[in-house]
């Protein structure tokens, strides 16, 4: 399984093959994740988009969060799912060229949604007049096509400039899927050019929304601030908090992972930050948005109680 002079055909995903007899017990914890995950991010992506009332800007950048969030996990987490419960810890070389793909993909797009959501609450709290000119449903579909557009022109400079490694050390990936640091790692190629071009459409590629998102949030901060009432200061603060806790987790998460430095480097604190990215923050985003949101909560009180009245008919 570990060839010295030709490139792999095949990697084998170590995930938490130090610990063979929690196994079980892990495949469990994280099938629960799982179907949490796409049950909550399914009910609100299909309550955005087959209700009328929530037919607006704002939810439909958060069901395009949604289906960002089902397409991460679902990347993921049914391989380790099978790695848990049967030890098949093979993935295909292409299996694995295709996660690193898609992991660029969707965490490059994320970055530009939730900066295009930041935009539109900067626009619905400092300028409320001109909200429906600047986020006409016709902007946010730009919005969202772009985000995924970028997402996408980034995953492929990416993938071929991995797919033209040599991978002959080792086929062995201490992670729990295909991430561009580890399979780096693996390379008998010379990666110095790689890994700099790397750093720099990330670095550029990050910086953008990352500026966009943290000016949009000064204006807000400042707006708010302004106001004399205390009450319609924490109104106002409520609309976006929702949005501005899922920012935290992201950056956060996506920080530890990349932006730590060399001497503190830990390939299980990756595990486990990967866990919080891939599964966790997955599967809480459904549920900061619906139990901070009137709307939403409403809508699916309303789908719980028209539910239970078919069962009593």
């Amino acid at each position: 399984m570990e060839p010295t002079n030709f490139t792999v055909t095949e990697f084998v995903l170590l995930g938490f093959h130090e610990l063979p007899s929690f196994h079980l017990f892990l495949f469990f914890i994280f099938l629960v994740i799982y179907i949490a995950t796409l049950a909550g991010n399914s009910l609100t992506t299909g309550l955005f988009c087959f209700d009328h009332h929530f037919h607006s800007p704002m939810y439909i950048l958060l069901c395009n969060m949604s289906l960002l969030d089902i397409s991460f996990t679902s990347m993921v987490l049914p391989k380790l799912l099978d790695i848990f419960l049967t030890g098949n810890n093979v993935i295909s070389y292409k299996g694995c060229i295709t996660q690193v793909f898609f992991f660029v993909v969707l965490m490059v797009s994320e970055y530009f949604i939730l900066a295009a959501m930041a935009y539109d609450r900067y626009v619905a709290i400092c300028h409320p007049l001109r909200y429906c000119y600047f986020m006409s449903l016709q902007n946010c579909f730009w919005m969202s096509l772009t985000s995924w557009s970028i997402g996408i022109l980034e995953g492929i400079p990416f993938v071929t400039l991995i797919s033209s490694c040599m991978f002959c050390r080792s086929n062995k990936v201490d992670h729990l899927y295909c991430d561009l640091k580890p399979l780096i790692k693996l390379s008998c190629s010379d990666t110095h050019t790689i890994e700099m071009v790397i750093f720099g459409f990330g670095a550029v590629i990050g910086f953008v929304p990352s500026v966009m998102t943290l000016v949009s949030y000064m204006y807000i901060i400042s707006t708010i601030l302004k106001m004399h009432s205390k009450e319609g200061r924490h109104k106002t603060f409520s609309t976006c908090s929702s949005h501005l806790t899922v920012i935290l987790l992201f950056y956060g998460t996506v920080l530890g992972m990349y932006m730590r430095p060399k001497s503190s480097y830990s390939m299980e604190q990756d595990k486990v930050l990967a866990i919080l990215y891939a599964g966790v923050i997955p599967m809480l985003n459904p549920l900061i948005y619906s139990l901070k949101n009137e709307e939403v909560k409403k809508a699916l009180y309303k789908i719980k109680k028209e539910v239970y009245l078919k069962r009593i008919i």
